[in-house]
């Protein structure tokens, strides 16, 4: 068993995964409703609630685990060591090394992202690779073929804004509050999204994304027509945002020949890219992953699993191993 530590943001979360990738125990703290009055994620409050409930988070994590807090029967410890805010990060990897020395156990650090890529092997009985997937969040977008476990290639991301981005943007434009993307997805419901005729972006063949653009298109459009209702205006940002990610996730399907496409990241909460991934599943033949919503948020689970991973393939991280806040999922081998 490995135990994952989870503190690139503003979720403080530890769990405990098993060596057949099932998960033994998942504690989640979030501090976002101190951050909601602000409209986004304040780095210094969300590193000071990650000093105050990092070690009760664990405690629970091992607890729920059935493990000794002196001497669990674990093979290692991992934590995720970027990319995110840097005070968070130092939070989770300081606790990890200190523990992983007290049990004298192996330390391994996790890219965040890579984590959400192994959510499938924690949910799915029978995964079968390839997998193309596709990972939205905040701060990043991404269209990645998976191989197999840890074997990826990032074959297109956002130049820009992230599609969670745009979300919290327009959110914040139309008095919505934070984070935006439950309640446009909520609104989007009941309004029609052909009441603004917004761009969708990056047309070509290559499979890039971009989300500035529309974010600017929609406060554009608002403002040469206030009298259209904010599920009308929410309904149309979000059909053209997936329209982007949907066509451009059927182009990839269209180049490789692969045996699932998944889901991965906040974003993949949002009901009509569910819908929309799940459509086209179907339209290639193909065994569609959509996470639960526990999986699409950060949690500890996904770093645990990807830590036993590269725990077995590439060893231990040294205990002077530091945070890496930029740290892109193309640069991970």
């Amino acid at each position: 068993m490995v135990l994952g530590i989870e503190t690139s943001c503003d979720e403080t979360a530890a769990a405990v995964v098993d060596e057949n990738f099932h998960v033994r125990s998942s504690v989640v703290e979030s501090s976002l409703d101190q951050h909601r009055a602000f409209g986004g994620v304040v780095p210094e409050l969300a590193g000071r609630a990650h000093v105050a409930t990092i070690a009760p988070v664990i405690r629970r994590a091992l607890d729920e685990a059935g493990l000794d807090h002196l001497a669990p029967a674990l093979e290692g410890v991992a934590v995720t060591n970027g990319p995110g805010l840097i005070g968070s990060l130092l939070v989770g990897l300081s606790s990890a090394k200190a523990l992983a020395l007290v049990w004298d156990v192996p330390f391994v650090g996790v890219n965040h992202l890579e984590g959400h890529l192994f959510a499938p092997l924690l949910e799915s009985t029978g995964l079968e690779w390839p997998l193309m997937t596709l990972l939205v969040s905040g701060g990043h977008s991404l269209i990645v073929l998976q191989r197999g476990p840890g074997e990826h290639e990032v074959l297109g991301e956002t130049i820009d804004d992230a599609a969670g981005e745009a979300y919290d943007k327009v959110a914040r434009w139309l008095g919505l509050g934070y984070p935006g993307g439950p309640e446009i997805d909520r609104l989007a419901g009941e309004g029609s999204s052909n009441a603004l005729k917004l761009p969708v972006s990056m047309i070509g063949e290559d499979l890039d994304l971009s989300f500035s653009g529309l974010k600017t298109a929609v406060v554009r459009a608002t403002e040469r027509h206030p009298e259209i209702s904010v599920s009308d205006v929410a309904a149309s940002f979000q059909f053209a945002l997936c329209e982007q990610l949907l066509r451009k996730l059927r182009q990839a399907l269209g180049r490789y020949d692969v045996k699932g496409v998944a889901l991965a990241g906040g974003v993949a909460a949002n009901s009509a890219l569910r819908a929309g991934v799940t459509n086209l599943a179907k339209e290639f033949g193909l065994v569609a992953h959509l996470p639960t919503m526990a999986m699409c948020t950060d949690n500890a689970a996904m770093i645990a699993a990807a830590g036993l991973y590269r725990l077995r393939a590439s060893g231990a991280s040294g205990l002077d191993l530091s945070a890496r806040p930029n740290w892109q999922l193309a640069d991970v081998s």
